[in-house]
């Protein structure tokens, strides 16, 4: 069975990772999203689907259906903290594999952050000796945040000059990024020519979350909230995700439901 969407690109949810093959059918979507355990949490990967990660990359082709994974939330490569980096990349690199198994198009981590008193020099030296250890089977797709003064990514001058060192060190068309609409907003980047600017800087928008936010321009807050009922114009996210021509992820809220909704209205937007 094929989702087949009317828009050209693929849209889908952010899902729960038991069947995401039956989320994206319900959703009428082409695409799902899910973590491969717990986002808040230590622990290794866990492919849930029944019959284990070939099994899911069947399911996925037979129904159409790309699949992406996003890391936990946990993950912050970027920081001086031993404690937290070094078992970071140990699980950013098991994460990686495992989305590698189920035939995942990508994998999407969020940027991190430094310590309140750190140069943010260190967090992109921190992220490019990340990359220089290792193996990149699929593409990691790096994303935007919402808050934080030490973010790496909060900022389109602090994700310029991390492109700028991770590509001067590493040679990889897989690393990418993944450009959230609600993180953007809350986090004080103008949607308003954000791709333009984006592409100027970083070459590339490899996915998009196209999400609502609950809260204020530059409030730092990440809340996520269904298109047209929080602070950003439905039609600006739509113009957005026009813009970057990438495959497209809504993380709003109300299940299938809401989702189906918000994907729904992105599709009239996109055919109007």
């Amino acid at each position: 069975m094929s989702t087949d969407p009317s828009s050209p690109l693929v849209l889908g949810g952010h899902v729960e990772q038991d069947d995401p093959v039956a989320e994206a059918v319900e959703r009428k979507a082409g695409l799902s999203q899910f973590f491969l355990g717990d986002p808040q949490g230590w622990k290794g990967p866990q492919v849930r689907y029944p019959g284990g990660p070939e099994a899911l990359k069947a399911a996925a082709a037979e129904a159409g259906v790309d699949l992406y994974v996003h890391a936990p939330y946990v993950i912050n490569v970027a920081t001086s903290n031993n404690r937290i980096r070094i078992p970071s990349r140990k699980l950013l690199a098991q994460h990686v594999e495992a989305a590698a198994s189920i035939g995942a198009k990508g994998i999407v981590v969020h940027g991190g952050h430094v310590l309140k008193d750190d140069d943010p020099e260190l967090g992109f030296d921190n992220w490019a000796k990340t990359f220089e250890r290792m193996e990149l089977p699929l593409p990691v797709l790096i994303e935007n945040t919402a808050g934080g003064d030490g973010a790496m990514a909060r900022r389109l001058d602090r994700l310029a000059r991390l492109w700028e060192r991770v590509t001067d060190r590493v040679d990889s068309d897989r690393i990418g990024f993944c450009l959230d609409t609600c993180h953007a907003h809350a986090g004080g980047e103008e949607l308003a020519g954000i791709v333009d600017r984006v592409r100027s800087l970083l070459g590339r928008i490899d996915l998009v979350h196209a999400n609502d936010s609950r809260d204020a321009f530059d409030s730092g807050a990440d809340r996520h909230a269904n298109l047209g009922s929080g602070t950003i114009s439905g039609e600006l996210v739509a113009e957005v995700v026009r813009a970057a021509g990438a495959p497209v992820v809504v993380e709003t809220p109300g299940g299938a439901e809401g989702q189906a909704a918000d994907i729904a209205f992105l599709r009239g937007q996109l055919d109007g």
